[in-house]
């Protein structure tokens, strides 16, 4: 027997960091992301391979039944010990999975390169969370920890307003599609931000006026969602990026990178890796190589909708 799941990945255009203290944040799911093929082997392990989107594996090895009931200590920060906290918390939540008869094959492979910071853990998490029908907002506060607005794009193939009530995540789909589309482009910034590390440093510095910061970041989501205008998206997103700045005690992108750019720069997820969004009324790519920012795609290319 042989089952195929597929789940999107993820970009986040406001409420960065504070969508973790309830703040609504919009996230664009991408046409790139995973897939997970689950075969059953006879024996009484998982023989585990993953693939990144060039065909090579970037992963593979084998994880016994025993380790993933009892989640066996491994080496700090590795793949494996990610993978088998995953695994560990998914058999927690549905134990019927480890059979004595049978193991299992499982190969993932992904449709964008791992470093992009498109959503390898989440689109991982929402895989397993559909093979073995368990809630993935669940496995993901349970393993890795986080948000949950990628597992809402994971799960969804247009624009959503995701935000945690009482802990609880809320998804709002909604419509994103406005005439100015195609002065909307993404750029990789070379390096992939680690979201962990980030969320860590936010929580550490974060400002206590929180209600009134997330208001106001309410009120940008709404604006940035509304905005009929190329100049009046600039502007929301130039002031999204101002305010977070501020709480976050670091320069904006455009500041550190690209201060020459005509056109608005925004970051995207935790800062200072990963992608940016780029506002241009022409096409920016030629800016962007020079500086040797050679990934950069326009919003079609990227988004689903």
């Amino acid at each position: 027997m042989k089952e195929t799941f597929y789940s999107n990945g993820k970009l986040l255009i406001t409420g960065e960091y504070l969508v973790l203290d309830g703040a609504k944040a919009f996230a664009l799911p991408t046409k790139f992301g995973q897939n997970l093929i689950v075969e059953n082997n006879p024996n009484h392990e998982i023989h585990w391979k993953s693939f990144d989107a060039d065909g090579q594996i970037w992963f593979e090895d084998t994880i016994s039944f025993s380790e993933i009931q009892n989640q066996v200590p491994q080496e700090p920060d590795t793949i494996k010990t990610t993978l088998l906290s995953i695994l560990h918390e998914a058999y927690v939540l549905n134990p019927s999975f480890i059979k004595d008869d049978s193991g299992y094959t499982i190969t993932t492979q992904l449709t964008f390169p791992k470093q992009w910071g498109l959503g390898t853990s989440s689109t991982l998490i929402n895989n397993i969370a559909q093979w073995l029908k368990i809630d993935a907002f669940v496995l993901l506060n349970n393993s890795f920890g986080g948000s949950g607005y990628d597992i809402a794009c994971a799960q969804n193939n247009g624009p959503v307003i995701y935000h945690l009530e009482r802990a609880k995540p809320i998804v709002e789909k909604v419509l994103f599609n406005p005439n100015f589309l195609e002065n909307l482009y993404f750029v990789y910034l070379n390096k992939k931000q680690n979201s962990k590390a980030a969320i860590q440093s936010y929580y550490s510095q974060r400002n206590n006026n929180l209600e009134q910061i997330i208001a106001t970041n309410n009120q940008i989501t709404q604006a940035v969602l509304n905005a009929n205008t190329l100049k009046n998206f600039a502007n929301a997103l130039q002031e999204h990026e101002a305010k977070l700045s501020i709480i976050l005690k670091m320069k904006t992108v455009k500041e550190t990178l690209f201060p020459d750019f005509n056109g608005v720069v925004k970051s995207l997820g935790a800062w200072g890796g990963d992608f940016v969004m780029v506002l241009s009324e022409s096409d920016p790519t030629d800016y962007f190589k020079q500086k040797g920012y050679e990934t950069v795609i326009p919003y079609d290319e990227m988004i689903l909708r």
